[in-house]
């Protein structure tokens, strides 16, 4: 999940670069031009009030999951100390 949480910040990061360099190019450009700008920049921002929430609930999950999984391994481990030593007793 990391790896497509990544993925997608470099695709956002991109297009917001593509967004402002040709923002800067605007001046030169013709009208059908300038409305299709406006147009996609209306979208980029649509996608990205939709992806911070998300990019947010990933990294809290991804927080939760680290932890659930760190306390499981912390168990396990414990749990085979204890069987170690029963063995160790034992003998």
């Amino acid at each position: 999940m990391l790896d497509s949480k990544s993925s997608l910040d470099k695709v956002v990061s991109a297009l917001k670069q593509q967004r402002d360099e040709l923002r800067l190019q605007m001046h030169l450009a013709s009208m059908e031009a300038k409305d299709e700008y406006e147009r996609l920049s209306g979208k980029y921002d649509e996608l990205s009030d939709q992806y911070e929430p998300v990019r947010s609930a990933l990294e809290e999950t991804a927080g939760n999951l680290l932890s659930a999984l760190s306390l499981a391994a912390g168990e396990l481990e414990l749990g085979f100390q204890r069987i170690r030593k029963a063995l160790t007793e034992s003998k």
